[in-house]
């Protein structure tokens, strides 16, 4: 039985997203608060807003308030609103987001297995001096 090879057509070499089918889930899941955000979620179930700002050092009030939004809006983050005196909204990882961890598990193991490489060879690599193009 032929199988289709996962290698891009011509044309698709001119657009980087056709030419690597992941980069758009990389675009979606990899950038840089989205990450701690799902993991903060689906470690410590739902969170409200001022929860998750307190475990995700470093992340300003309008980031966290931007990447939430996306997450809602990619479907990975439910957001409950509960109105209340105050009002109170609470974050939650979705079902879609759930079914990131088989991946975030397996990069966590590569990180274990390999993330000393990756040092050994940076250090190398800044003692040997960079490249001169």
């Amino acid at each position: 039985m032929a199988t289709e090879t996962s290698r891009p057509a011509p044309e698709a070499l001119d657009d980087p997203e056709l030419a690597c089918p992941i980069a758009p889930v990389v675009e979606i899941v990899f950038s840089r608060w989205t990450t701690p955000i799902l993991w903060s979620l689906h470690t410590f179930g739902r969170q409200r807003f001022v929860e998750l700002e307190r475990r995700i050092k470093g992340i300003t009030p309008k980031v966290l308030t931007q990447r939430l939004r996306q997450l809602e809006r990619d479907g990975l983050v439910i957001r409950t609103y509960h109105p209340e005196v105050p009002p109170r909204v609470e974050y939650e990882i979705s079902e879609l987001g759930r079914s990131l961890a088989p991946l975030f598990a397996h990069l966590s193991e590569w990180a274990s297995t390999n993330l000393e490489q990756v040092e050994q060879a940076r250090r190398h690599y800044d003692e040997a001096g960079s490249p001169r193009a």
